[in-house]
């Protein structure tokens, strides 16, 4: 990102919250004359309906000019938002004959299993709006029976008489040959222009006919609202002087072009969590460390990814609104790997009928928000325990923008405590404890549960309240130590900035391991890789500029599910299939902690296609000599729940040096964030300026 001399603006980011309502913008400059870099934070209300406005009131918050970027980078919770909150627009469907009850068909795997009164979750698309068309590929691709188009413009009509405002199209098999999704799609275009419309073929190539049908469904029902966003959201840019195309963050960890993603909305569905742990791989290559377990907290959720060895796991088998009573809704596209539950900051605390604390997943979101902020909440949450304890400090509550109500969270703690016989503290260690035991469970579904030890991993806790529990997280898992990383409450949007231009290409493509399978292995991947440099030189990228990766999903012949193996450069030849094969036993013992002696059948390709466009290089400053002393604030009482009370030494986070070393206990505070540092623990700041807690 370039500002015009004597500054240049390396790189902008912007990433909306949906909890707190906010709009957090990271700004990276550098000083063409001396070389010296500087990073601009900025935090502004998001405003809804018109979100562009608050993408434009956070460049002007930071004194950001836009004719001074070259490079920006966006992120939104505008379609997760569009689709929990059911702000989409009324979706047709079209697919092939005998297959309109798919969508509501579902899948058995329900969670609530023993509930006789279990209800599916209701389609996006009620039946009387599911329409059928002749037509009939086979499994493999070939043409059963021939596509009958004749129904098409009066199943048009009568949705235009319905008042449709998207057309999705999925038909059977179209993962191995989408021709008849393809010329619908041409006609439906040509019978009604204005309309917006999705094949599933544009989005997914992977077979499990259900879930790309619930797939296409949902791009359909967000693709208006988001094409009108991203559409303001250029003009919006281009009219205060930006110059170039702002590039979106995607779901998959990687920024893409504001074209291609108004084409399909529904890849930018978790965005946001996405770039916090892109960042995390990011910062841990930084660090050294490059297993990382990520953790991101906010206001209402909290969410988890491991990572190792620097890569981020992205997978396609995402649902939206699941929990221990709906299935929820699938979504096949690439997202991170990720375990997401209902504790954050606004999360409330409740006592149920007997007499057992819980702390979530209800939150009290931004209004009335905790009752510390004084807007009428009553109920008591995470943050008014925090606050109860000492461990935010209530003369500097969320940055000293607001007052701390007091009064209202220890009331809101006592009717708690009241419930459980016990003193508004201790309802608050209670809170703290609980919350951090949910935490601790979402922690291990992404480590132990997969195999892993967290034991050889460091935590990089960010979020606005990632500082707040990660040490108690750690203690707990073992964990050698945390990495609170600097501008902690923004970070998403700083990983945003250390993304490249990614494309994920998912097929599904069968083939045994055998002697003799290499050849056609090797031309799936050719052919995949063709299409991508052909998109990526059609939007001006250089062929030498895009970069591959190749994963196989393998699994023993005859199971249902697969495990995915990262595949070697070089041209897969027999030779290979036996390394494959080996690698694929040890993945699989890895995960389940056992390998069978049977044959291993290829099921899918994944091709991960980058360019880099704007990443940082971040530059490691020197020890600054400074004392830690010198960042120091003065001293509080802060309960620790486990450890008792004790008096912390307190540190502005924004005086803190590279080079500065201190011992908890002690507390350290910036605007948006606050870190707890536990007794005996070994603080020190890197060159990066981020905090090192060892445990």
């Amino acid at each position: 990102m370039i500002r015009r001399p004597p500054r240049s603006t390396q790189g902008v980011s912007s990433a909306a919250s949906d909890v707190y309502k906010r709009q957090d913008l990271v700004c990276f400059e550098t000083d063409i004359k001396s070389g010296q870099h500087s990073v601009i934070t900025a935090k502004s209300d998001t405003t809804p309906p018109d979100f562009e406005t608050g993408v434009l009131n956070v460049l002007e918050k930071g004194n950001v000019d836009p004719s001074e970027i070259d490079f920006l980078a966006h992120g939104t919770t505008v379609i997760i938002n569009s689709l929990t909150e059911r702000k989409g627009v009324k979706v047709g469907l079209i697919t092939t004959k005998g297959f309109r009850d798919s969508l509501e068909i579902a899948r058995g795997n329900r969670p609530d299993f023993f509930n006789l009164h279990y209800q599916k979750p209701v389609p996006f698309v009620p039946r009387y709006l599911r329409r059928e068309l002749s037509g009939r590929m086979s499994y493999q691709g070939e043409e059963s029976e021939p596509l009958d188009m004749s129904p098409l413009p009066n199943i048009l009509n009568d949705f235009k008489s319905e008042g449709v405002e998207a057309v999705a199209i999925c038909f059977l098999h179209s993962y191995a040959n989408f021709a008849h999704e393809e010329i619908v799609m041409k006609e439906v275009k040509k019978l009604w222009p204005e309309v917006a419309a999705v094949a599933s073929h544009q989005i997914t190539r992977e077979w499990r006919e259900y879930e790309r049908t619930s797939t296409a469904v949902l791009s359909a029902y967000v693709q208006p609202a988001a094409e009108k966003y991203l559409k303001q959201l250029a003009s919006g840019l281009s009219e205060k002087g930006f110059i170039g195309s702002p590039y979106i963050m995607q779901s998959n960890c990687g920024v893409d072009s504001l074209e291609s993603v108004s084409r399909i909305p529904i890849t930018m569905v978790e965005s946001g969590p996405a770039s916090g742990f892109w960042g995390a791989a990011e910062l841990g290559k930084l660090i050294d460390e490059p297993n990382v377990i990520a953790l991101d907290i906010g206001g209402t959720t909290a969410k988890c990814s491991l990572i190792e060895n620097g890569k981020v796991k992205i997978m396609t088998n995402y649902w939206i609104e699941r929990d221990e009573k709906s299935a929820g809704y699938p979504i096949m596209v690439p997202v991170v790997d990720l375990v997401e539950i209902g504790n954050g900051g606004g999360s409330i605390a409740w006592v149920d009928e007997f007499d057992k604390l819980h702390v979530g997943p209800q939150s009290a979101g931004a209004i009335p928000g905790p009752a510390a902020y004084g807007k009428g909440g009553e109920e008591a949450t995470t943050t008014d325990a925090n606050l109860q304890l000492g461990r935010i400090n209530k003369d500097y509550f969320c940055g000293g923008s607001i007052k701390a109500d007091m009064k209202s969270a220890k009331s809101s703690l006592e009717k708690v405590g009241k419930g459980l016989g016990i003193s508004p503290t201790e309802a608050a260690r209670g809170i703290i404890r609980i919350a951090n035991n949910n935490m601790i469970n979402a922690l291990k579904l992404v480590s132990l549960n997969r195999g892993f030890d967290p034991r050889d991993f460091v935590l990089v806790a960010f979020g606005g309240g990632g500082g707040m529990h990660a040490v108690a997280l750690a203690q707990e898992l073992g964990v050698k130590k945390v990495v609170i990383p600097a501008a902690a409450s923004v970070f998403s949007a700083w990983g945003m900035m250390m993304s490249d231009l990614r494309r994920d290409y998912f097929i599904t493509h069968l083939a045994d391991l055998v002697e003799g399978a290499g050849t056609d292995i090797e031309s799936a991947f050719s052919e995949v890789e063709s299409q991508a440099i052909s998109q990526f030189k059609s939007e001006g990228i250089q062929e030498k500029n895009i970069k591959f990766m190749r994963y196989g999903n393998f699994r023993y012949k005859n199971q249902e599910h697969t495990t995915e193996v990262q595949l070697s450069s070089g041209s897969i030849s027999d030779q290979q299939i036996v390394e494959i094969e080996r690698v694929f036993h040890e993945t699989y013992e890895h995960e389940y902690t056992y390998r069978l002696d049977m044959p291993v059948e290829l099921v899918g390709i994944h091709v991960v296609a980058t360019s880099e466009v704007g990443k940082l290089t971040m530059k490691e400053m020197p020890s600054s000599g400074a004392i830690a002393e010198e960042a120091r604030k003065g001293d509080r009482e802060v309960d620790y729940a486990l450890e008792g009370s004790h008096n912390a030494r307190l540190y502005d986070g924004e005086k803190l040096k590279p080079g500065m070393e201190f011992i908890g206990p002690a507390i350290i505070e910036d605007s948006g964030s606050t870190s707890v540092v536990h007794p005996e623990n070994k603080v020190y700041i890197d060159g990066y300026s981020n905090i090192h807690i060892e445990l």
